[in-house]
């Protein structure tokens, strides 16, 4: 199933579209989430746009890496949501489709490379409560089986 989440799209505004993956990386008792400094601070679920040519899951391990420093292993796909936003970084609206995976935490690599990033563990009840995105926290719930 398909849902929207945010603000509904400005019907006279183009948004072209821009898929992307995004991870909900299980580490036992917490989540690994990534801070964003930048445009404004916020706690997300790591992941990002899918480039042109790259396919979803070798951009999602790139994204990771770059936001977190860790590797992921044991992806599954749990769905995939739309939102219709503004992209600061880009200048530009979007229809993002986020396409939603989960994985397991593997090891450490480095420090992230995406400037503005750190990676963060938050304990299960703080990241439903406190990712930024309402579709980050719809598809964290509905992985606890409280959604």
């Amino acid at each position: 199933m398909n849902r929207r989440f945010g603000t509904p799209p400005d019907p006279g505004r183009p948004y072209p579209p821009r898929p992307g993956a995004y991870v909900i990386i299980d580490a036992g008792d917490s989540l690994l989430a990534s801070f964003q400094e930048h445009p404004w601070p916020e706690l997300q679920l790591p992941g990002g746009g899918i480039d042109p040519g790259e396919s979803t899951l070798p951009a999602l391990h790139r994204e990771v890496m770059e936001e977190t420093g860790y590797r992921i292993h044991s992806l599954r796909r749990m769905g995939m949501c739309h939102r219709y936003t503004y992209m600061p970084d880009y200048e530009r609206y979007a229809h993002k489709q986020c396409h939603i995976y989960t994985a397991r935490l593997g090891r450490r690599i480095g420090d992230p490379t995406e400037p503005g990033h750190t990676a963060v563990f938050l304990p299960w009840d703080v990241a439903v409560e406190h990712l930024a995105v309402a579709g980050d926290r719809h598809f964290v719930a509905r992985y606890l089986g409280r959604a």
